[in-house]
């Protein structure tokens, strides 16, 4: 019977783009699901972006926007990049949907009915210059344990846990400023009367990985230690929900995050009609949680024990990977190595980034290396000079001869690839991908000499060799749709060039068993292209110089100025370089200035463009100037604006000022040195 499985991958944070980093997880997780599709299980792939939260906040009230503008700009970001890759969730929500907010009511109302929360009253760093308590995320700073510096605030690499006050030379990430400590009322989980509960769905079961096990047995659950209470609460400003029976205090970020999943899938079963207690309490249905090592934590004790409590399904499986490094290094915007994935996708084809984690990620909690090296040799060996190669040195006489009706003799090649692919199944079932393209690539090694002896090149030449050319052709086209079907998990395009190629979409892994005969083959169009280390690095360098000048943005001045006065008097029509040296602006001497008796707007003066050269001009700033301060000035005019005739006198000319009018006005000067005459350009 087909197996039922929800699927989910962490929720990717709403505050900045998805890099490459990121893509680990979500490629991971796609070639996961793709995988069960194909061998013909129903599987649901549910994800979200996770919203709440401190950052999100200030980088909203920084931007001039509200929160919920910020987040559907991102979710829209994030999900066209991940489609880019061709990551294909069944579902994507927001942890800021209603569903959300009604699930964590539900979460939260099991938690109290439980007697697992209590409140204390704490203390927490404060960024005084952001004017907000800070998220453990939002402070680094040195390790109590190990001494490394540049920690998060709740957790070290050494694998110590603390609170943020314990951070020795704490900076907050939001301003930079050093945090207070300050006092408020927080709410707990209190997670030591869950001991037992987690202990034995650790012992007993098979949802983590035996190193993961083995951490958390050893380190939170060791019997001679007290698992720390839960803090999950933060005082407001807070973007988030805020708790119905504690005013004022709103659920921290991984509370409700988590609950995304949940929320996402209620979303999803009733846009399709779906029973959500098929899906999260049925013991029928698989959940599998694919995430990184660094939230090991928050999925292996906190959500199980939120999901027990509430009485929904817990995980059958948390697939936990390793960091992504470039070049052996920790990614870094310094480097240019943390690439976005918008960048990435200038550069190179997504299928050539599947293809790479795909054989670096294992069953084991391991980082991986991305080496400029190495993923140009991957791709244009494995996948340009092999499997594709397969197919492009027959395509060009496949038009011609079709495939033949029956399988001709090929030494055991498609048999024993058949065989072979139970291998892959079962290395891409328990996550081992980089076993699975390994098996790949020793078939596709064993198929291409087979073309290579049979010369169909020569056979093409030969009219009497043409059975012969339409034996090879079916045989090296079946084999290339044999490793297109085993890598239609990891290159969903490939599959998609090979139905093109072949007429028959790849829907079912049992097609690798069984030759395609008898059918017609289209033109043959190329399927993929070599890359080129130069392409990689220009990537590199471009999102150095992005980085470059982000932080020089960071770093600039910033001032409190409104966009009010663009909103009263929004920018002109757009003009060219020759409509604007049309107006001759000159700098200029105020000779004279006196009142107007018949007019309340204006001041007559006189200004010099030095030597004799002088011109007369009204200028409406009697509100705003007296006219003996001004003697003596230096101002800007339009030297060449045609005469105006008025009532007191010709106009010969324009001063330029700021403002809209009446007090408010602000005349233009030049800087100290400036001589009148000279031309503004």
């Amino acid at each position: 019977m087909p197996r039922r499985i929800l699927v989910t991958s962490a929720l990717p944070y709403a505050n900045g783009p998805i890099h490459i980093g990121h893509l680990v997880e979500y490629i991971q997780t796609d070639i996961w699901v793709r995988f069960q599709r194909l061998i013909g299980n129903r599987c649901v792939y549910i994800c979200a972006d996770d919203t709440h939260g401190t950052a999100i906040m200030i980088r909203a009230k920084k931007e001039g926007r509200s929160e919920e503008e910020l987040i559907a700009a991102m979710s829209a970001e994030h999900q066209r990049d991940f489609a880019d890759f061709h990551v294909d969730f069944d579902h994507y929500g927001s942890t800021n949907s209603e569903a959300n907010r009604e699930l964590c009511h539900l979460f939260w109302k099991a938690l109290r009915e439980a007697d697992l929360v209590t409140e204390k009253s704490i203390d927490q760093l404060y960024d005084p210059e952001a004017e907000t308590f800070l998220a453990d995320r939002f402070v680094r700073g040195t390790c109590p344990v190990c001494g490394r510096t540049n920690q998060p605030g709740d957790h070290c690499q050494c694998g110590a846990t603390y609170s943020p006050t314990e951070l020795i030379d704490p900076k907050s990430t939001l301003s930079g400023a050093t945090p207070e400590v300050r006092s408020a009322v927080h709410l707990f989980v209190t997670l030591e009367k869950l001991r037992s509960f987690l202990t034995e769905w650790i012992d007993n079961g098979d949802a983590l990985q035996k190193e993961t096990a083995n951490y958390l047995k050893g380190f939170f659950l060791a019997e001679d230690k007290e698992l720390k209470d839960w803090d999950i609460s933060r005082p407001g400003p807070y973007f988030g929900f805020e708790i119905p029976d504690s005013t004022g205090n709103y659920w921290y970020v991984w509370f409700d995050a988590p609950i995304g999943y949940v929320s996402s899938t209620k979303e999803w079963c009733e846009a399709n009609g779906e029973s959500f207690d098929d899906w999260w309490r049925s013991e029928s249905t698989e959940i599998h949680h694919f995430i990184g090592k660094d939230i090991t934590y928050f999925h292996t004790l906190f959500w199980p024990g939120m999901l027990h409590t509430a009485g929904l399904q817990l995980p059958t499986k948390v697939h936990i990977h390793g960091f992504l490094n470039v070049g052996g290094e920790k990614m870094s915007k310094s480097t240019g190595t943390l690439i976005s994935a918008e960048t990435y996708r200038k550069h190179s084809d997504p299928d050539y980034l599947r293809y790479f984690y795909a054989t670096k990620l294992t069953q084991r909690v391991e980082d991986l290396d991305l080496g400029i090296d190495e993923f140009v040799e991957k791709v244009n060996s494995d996948l340009v000079g092999k499997v594709v190669n397969l197919a492009s040195r027959v395509g060009k006489f496949a038009k011609n001869t079709g495939l033949a009706e029956t399988y001709p003799e090929d030494g055991g090649l498609f048999e024993n690839a058949a065989k072979v692919g139970d291998s892959i199944a079962q290395a891409y079932e328990v996550g081992d991908y980089s076993r699975a393209m390994r098996l790949i690539m020793e078939l596709a090694d064993a198929a291409n000499p087979f073309v290579e002896h049979a010369k169909p090149w020569e056979m093409k030449k030969d009219p009497e060799r043409q059975d012969e050319l339409r034996d090879v052709v079916t045989v090296a086209l079946n084999l290339f749709r044999q490793l297109a079907i085993y890598l239609a998990p990891v290159l969903p395009t490939l599959a998609e060039k090979c139905n093109a190629l072949l007429g028959e979409p790849i829907t079912s892994w049992e097609q690798s068993k069984t030759p395609l005969l008898g059918t017609a083959v289209a033109k043959f169009q190329r399927m993929m292209e070599r890359i080129q280390p130069e392409d990689l690095q220009k990537m590199i360098e471009e999102s150095k110089e992005a980085a470059d000048a982000e932080a020089a943005a960071e770093n600039r001045p910033t001032f409190d100025d409104s966009d009010q006065p663009l909103k009263d008097e929004p920018i002109a029509d757009e003009i060219t370089i020759d409509d604007f040296v049309k107006v001759d602006f000159r700098v200029a001497r105020v000779l004279t200035a006196e009142h107007v008796p018949e007019a309340n707007k204006l001041l007559k003066l006189t200004l010099g463009l030095g030597g004799d050269e002088t011109r007369q001009v009204f200028a409406g700033i009697k509100a705003a100037y007296e006219p003996e301060s001004l003697v003596g000035r230096l101002v800007v005019m339009v030297a060449n604006l045609k005469p105006r005739k008025m009532r007191f006198g010709l106009s010969e000319g324009m001063v330029c000022a700021s403002g809209p009018g009446g007090e408010d006005v602000f005349l233009l000067s030049p800087d100290e040195g400036a001589l009148p005459g000279q031309r503004v350009h």
